[in-house]
């Protein structure tokens, strides 16, 4: 069974990869081959999720690269590759024949696969080679249109927030390393180091769940990352990498409990973001602006949901959610195409022009919104139910982040059903090939919602092997959904009244809290004077230090050459003088006359018998 587990990421690593490589001449074929690629990996996914199989391979000394099955990663494995295909599915038509398709669709690949990895890695060194794949692949998909200064800006500011948090994972793996207590660094062993690395690797985890599913207050990036296609914003906001982090706090867990305080902080950042993002959603004008401020506070419950221990309400509103946001993404893809806008104004009337777009993303809306009997609203009570088990005050902060969420959701079904004001005559009707992943994402926002229920909700439980959850009471059902329905309607009726409020009150959420220029005035900013400082003092004092210790090197140099050639020439000079007179000396006796050769020998034994008397 470990074969069906390796062909289940490699199977869209190694297809993206041949398309992304290959480029336009593979256009043609690209969609195909994607889908087919997408929904093979499905049946996989399906198959694995019974089987629950293991494999491991070597990787580094004492570090294996381990990938495994259980209950929680089966159930992303088929919600990852499910959504996939509805998605690719959608693109096919929405992405033209005058695109990159084959770039697109390898990217596309890449990117689930990359996901389905991170989902199913066991130990920190697979986890971290699969979240650097998704964040690079996020980045070329965010910045698919690159030749646009504003589309490569934003996958630049997409890429380097979410890399910036993405380090606490590095800070996680050393200190679990340096503890010396998960030596192999696998996640479920996470829990087990103590003392003060064991609060290292909880905060470095938590930095990084929070900065890729834009958390506060890393939220800020979602909103720049509206500017890639539209598949891309449905994929990466329902089912990938925006719920990475919710995902990885949801496996983690123990770990959030073991630290005693990681698990408030997570429920309360959780909270406060599904508020305040909530809020920052119903200020939007821009539909894809506020479906985005949507995942961060939809996200925001699941992050609330691990804090507070309540792992299968959170995987329950992880599989609801992937489903209606995707749902509602592609539709306003569709609407971009057809209409021409994403401005929720302009948009008036579309939803009855568009039928099949209509009913469908009105299916998304209300299941956002949380009325019954789609699939979030009971997905939000089983959750907040282990919340008001954890704390009363967390419970309330949840609900009235479900009541902010049927205000915005009732917003966009208010602007998109209002009669338009110019019917234009001239829009093309939304193409077949984008019906059908509509229609079956609607179905699946209706038909979740029995896995929040028992017997359903008992069997996921036991799947996930998860502690035993509270199980909401009926009130708390019959409370969230009285209030989604009662705000939905009060917008529906009283729209125009309601929402237009004066931009001096609704400029900061509308700007998304002014997150963005709060992290370039604090971060940003001193960094580049920072570097601007060291770019001088490289210029001014490092160079023209280098350049004056080069300049008396030489002049040194030259000096010494100088002193050295007059002196080492004399010598030279004297030498060679002496040699030439010695040899002159030499020469004189050489006369070759025999008589001269016989007194120089008298002469030499005369001086040699000399010696010999005086010596003794």
């Amino acid at each position: 069974m470990s074969a069906l587990l390796w062909g289940l990421v490699a199977l869209p690593l190694t297809v993206g990869t041949l398309l992304a490589v290959v480029g336009r001449p593979a256009d043609r074929y690209a969609p195909a081959v994607a889908v087919g690629t997408t929904i093979a990996a499905l049946g996989l996914a399906v198959a694995v999720a019974f089987e629950h199989p293991r494999a491991e391979a070597p990787l580094l000394e004492g570090l294996p690269a381990g990938l495994a099955v259980d209950g929680l990663s089966g159930l992303m494995a088929v919600t990852v590759t499910a959504v996939t295909a509805a998605v690719l599915l959608f693109s096919v038509a929405d992405i033209g024949p005058g695109e990159a398709r084959a770039r697109f669709f390898g990217l596309m690949l890449l990117f689930s696969g990359a996901m389905l990895t991170t989902v199913t890695a066991t130990t920190l060194t697979v986890l971290l080679m699969a979240w650097e794949v998704m964040g690079a692949t996020s980045w070329a998909l965010i910045g698919y249109w690159w030749r646009d200064p504003e589309r490569a800006g934003a996958a630049d500011t997409a890429f380097l927030t979410t890399r910036a948090a993405d380090l606490g994972l590095y800070l996680a793996a050393g200190a679990a390393l340096a503890s010396g207590q998960v030596g192999s660094l696998a996640l479920a062993e996470l829990p087990d180091a103590t003392g003060a690395w064991s609060a290292v690797i909880t905060a470095g985890v938590i930095a990084a769940a929070f900065g890729k599913s834009a958390q506060l207050p890393f939220s800020f990036w979602l909103s720049r990352a509206m500017q890639g296609p539209s598949p891309v914003s449905a994929l990466l906001h329902s089912a990938t990498m925006v719920v990475a982090g919710a995902y990885l706090l949801l496996r983690l867990e123990p770990l959030l409990a073991q630290s005693g305080w990681g698990g408030p902080v997570v429920a309360w950042t959780g909270a406060t973001t599904t508020v305040a993002l909530g809020l920052v959603a119903v200020a939007q004008t821009d539909l894809k602006q506020l479906l985005a401020a949507s995942t961060c506070a939809q996200i925001g419950f699941m992050v609330l949901a691990a804090g507070a221990g309540a792992v299968t309400g959170g995987t329950l509103q992880l599989i609801a959610h992937a489903a209606a946001k995707s749902l509602a993404f592609l539709v306003a893809g569709a609407w971009l195409t057809t209409v021409g806008t994403k401005a929720l104004p302009a948009l008036r009337g579309a939803a009855r022009r568009h039928r099949t777009a209509g009913i469908t993303f009105s299916v998304a809306a209300l299941s956002l919104a949380g009325v019954p009997p789609l699939a979030l609203w009971a997905a939000k009570d089983v959750l907040l139910a282990g919340a008001l088990e954890d704390n009363v005050a967390l419970y309330l902060v949840g609900l009235a982040g479900a009541v902010i969420s049927a205000v915005y959701s009732a917003k966009t079904l208010w602007f998109v059903w209002q009669p338009a004001p110019v019917p234009d005559d001239h829009e093309e009707p939304l193409p077949y090939a984008t019906r059908l992943p509509l229609v079956a994402l609607a179905v699946a926002c209706a038909a979740l919602t029995v896995t929040s229920f028992p017997p359903v909700r008992d069997a996921v439980e036991r799947v996930l092997g998860s502690e035993e959850q509270p199980n909401p009471h009926a009130w708390e059902f019959a409370l969230s959904g009285a209030l989604a329905v009662a705000v939905s309607a009060v917008i529906w009726m009283r729209g125009p009244q309601l929402l237009g409020l004066s931009s001096r009150i609704t400029a900061p959420t509308s700007e998304w809290l002014r997150l963005e220029t709060v992290a370039r005035t604090l971060l940003v900013r001193p960094v580049l004077r920072l570097a601007d400082v060291l770019a001088a003092f490289d210029d001014r004092v490092l160079d023209r230090a280098v350049d004056d210790t080069a300049r008396g090197s030489l002049r040194l140099a030259q000096w010494t050459d100088a002193q050295a050639e007059r002196l080492v020439d004399g010598v030279v000079e004297a030498v060679a003088g002496g040699a030439g007179a010695l040899g002159r000396l030499a020469r004189r006796p050489q006369t070759g006359q025999l008589h001269q050769y016989l007194a120089q020998a008298v002469a030499a034994f005369t001086v040699l018998a000399v010696v010999l008397v005086l010596v003794r």
